[in-house]
C-alpha cells in the first residue's frame, strides 16, 4: 500500500512527532478540543508545528469552534488545513473556509446508509472528508473513540473531494481496510496509542510499516 497517505492525529510531544514524521505520515493532527486526551494548549502546537518535518501536513482539528478560538489558533500556530470534527453546517464550513483561507477538512459520521447523503452536501464546501463511525451513545467526544466503522459504508466509493478512512485503524487492519474500501487515505489516533492520549513511538512504526508493505 505504497501509495496511501497517512494521518496520524493527536500527537501531543516532540518524541512521537518525529516519530511520526520519519516513518512517512503525510499529516499530523493536533487536537484543540479540552475534552479529548489528546487536548494540546495553542502554544504547546505551536511547539509541535514548529518541529515538523517540511512537506508534512499540520492539522488542527477542532470541535464547533468559535471564530475567536480560530483566531488564536492561526494566529500562533502555522496551519497546513483546518479540520472540522463537530456539528458545522455547510455554510459553517464555507464561511470557516473562506476566512482563514486554508483547506477545510470536515469530519462525517456514519452510523448506517442513511447518513451518507451528507457526504454529497458537504463534500461542495469542503476541500477533504473524513469518513468514520459516529460516537458511542453518551461520548463526549466526537471521535478518537476507538470504534470501527462499518467499512460496507465507504466500500469502493469515488466522492467528489480527496476522503480519509477512520475509526478504529491499527497495524493489524489497516490493510485489509484499504483493500476493503479502496481508501487512498487513512486516519487514526487511538490505534497508535499505549494509553488514551499517549501515543507510542513504536506502535507508530508498526502501523506506517504495515502501510507501506
Amino acid at each position: 500500500m505504497p501509495d496511501v497517505r497517512v494521518k496520524i492525529c493527536g500527537l501531543r510531544d516532540r518524541t512521537n512527532l518525529v516519530a511520526a514524521c520519519e516513518a512517512g505520515a503525510a499529516y499530523v493532527g493536533f487536537v484543540f478540543f479540552p475534552k479529548s486526551p489528546r487536548n494540546v494548549t495553542i502554544d504547546e502546537a505551536a511547539d509541535l508545528a514548529l518541529a515538523t518535518k517540511l512537506g508534512v501536513a499540520k492539522v488542527a482539528l477542532v470541535v464547533d469552534p468559535t471564530d475567536e478560538l480560530l483566531d488564536q489558533i492561526t494566529a500562533k500556530v502555522p496551519l497546513d488545513m483546518i479540520q472540522l470534527h463537530g456539528k458545522e453546517t455547510p455554510e459553517r464550513v464555507a464561511e470557516v473556509r473562506s476566512r482563514y483561507g486554508l483547506p477545510v477538512m470536515k469530519a462525517i459520521g456514519l452510523s448506517g446508509p442513511e447518513d451518507t447523503p451528507q457526504i454529497d452536501i458537504y463534500a461542495k464546501v469542503a476541500d477533504q472528508l473524513l469518513i468514520e463511525p459516529k460516537a458511542p451513545k453518551g461520548s463526549d467526544r466526537p471521535g478518537g473513540n476507538g470504534v470501527t466503522l462499518d467499512w460496507s459504508l465507504a466500500r469502493r466509493k469515488y466522492w467528489t473531494r480527496p476522503w480519509m478512512l477512520a475509526g478504529g485503524l491499527n497495524a493489524g487492519n489497516v490493510a485489509q481496510a484499504v483493500d476493503y474500501t479502496g481508501a487512498r487515505q487513512v486516519d487514526l489516533s487511538s490505534g497508535v496509542e499505549s494509553a488514551p492520549g499517549v501515543k507510542d513511538p513504536d506502535m507508530i512504526r508498526a502501523f506506517m510499516k504495515a502501510v507501506q508493505s
